[in-house]
């Protein structure tokens, strides 16, 4: 008997995870709106799902309620990089709140399971490592990255007094560092900056000594581990760490990215950014045990497929100085 095709929505669609989502879905035959405001998502990242006919664009902003008639909904929606989320710090928590109680109040009405992307960023600069889901974090509430660490705290609070409360189906995953191609080349984070960089023949900046560690997930496996949560059995509401347990130094990192471009740029030091963690691990114990996966596609090999996108991107693009002394990239 033929599988019902389920209508699903993905906010923050057109954005780096989201489009990948979108994609994904798209292929195991769902039908899939893809909401967006276009703050940081991109219609490059979906032109190729355009003509799909099971998928459809709306432009809107989740802090505003949203009236459509699905079956799952996938709440991405908000800024991921501190460049982004720092530009307007009232807004990225009127989106992790405002946005999650007006989505949450969808999936009241319409019975529709809700997957949340939380961030390991609920976890602050932690004192426990590598980080397990029982571990409260040890976040600076008043810090410059406050907005997005405490935005995502609360929206884990609403989604579980939601289910507590209302019984609305909750699927909530603490995403780590996760990199691949369509991340937006201005973007702020580490994969991205040093590509970019290196690519362009740059020396590549390295913020502190360059000891902190980070652990990388490519986007393959992170979309796979999140569709699984969200089709594990009841009752398995999470939050679950989603990321790759593997760990390596900002520098080593910096030499893997030389090494696949060829640069010979070298390094440049520049100070360690406010609240910027020095360790960042996940403990993927529950996602092993309760959605049998764990990441496959290793750092050097999805490295070599980003690296490649970028390269292509920069080909088509240059750099267009604003004011202020900032920059973008925009098409030829």
């Amino acid at each position: 008997m033929k599988r019902a095709r389920k209508r699903v929505l993905v906010t923050g669609g057109a954005g780096f995870l989201g489009s990948h989502l979108c994609e994904r879905l798209l292929a195991e035959g769902e039908e899939v709106i893809c909401l967006d405001n276009f703050f940081t998502g991109s219609r490059d990242n979906i032109r190729h799902l355009l003509p799909h006919p099971h998928f459809e664009v709306i432009r809107h902003d989740v802090t505003q309620p949203i009236q459509v008639e699905v079956d799952e909904i996938y709440n991405l929606a908000c800024p991921a990089s501190p460049v982004h989320y720092q530009h307007n710090p009232v807004q990225t928590v009127r989106t992790s709140v405002h946005g999650a109680i007006n989505l949450l109040d969808l999936a009241k009405r319409l019975g529709a399971r809700i997957f949340q992307a939380s961030t390991s960023e609920v976890y602050g600069d932690p004192a426990v490592h590598p980080q397990r889901e029982s571990y409260r974090g040890n976040v600076n509430p008043i810090g410059i990255r406050a907005c997005y660490d405490e935005g995502k705290r609360c929206a884990e609070t609403l989604f579980f007094d939601y289910h507590r409360q209302d019984g609305v189906e909750i699927r909530v995953a603490r995403i780590f560092n996760t990199y691949g191609p369509r991340m937006h080349p201005q973007d702020g984070r580490v994969v991205s900056n040093f590509i970019v960089q290196a690519l362009r023949g740059e020396p590549i900046t390295l913020y502190g000594d360059g000891r902190q560690t980070r652990s990388f997930c490519y986007v393959d496996d992170l979309v796979d581990a999140i569709i699984r949560l969200m089709r594990a059995p009841d009752g398995v509401t999470g939050p679950v760490n989603i990321g790759n347990p593997s760990e390596f130094t900002i520098r080593e990192l910096a030499e893997e990215v030389a090494r696949q471009t060829g640069s010979r740029a070298g390094f440049v030091l520049r100070p360690l950014p406010q609240d910027d963690p020095m360790q960042r691990c996940p403990d993927i114990t529950l996602a092993r045990s309760l959605l049998g996966w764990q990441p496959e596609v290793p750092l050097q090999e999805g490295l070599r497929r980003t690296i490649a996108y970028f390269s292509d991107l920069l080909e088509l693009r240059q750099p267009v100085h604003l004011a202020g002394g900032t920059t973008r990239m925009a098409a030829r």
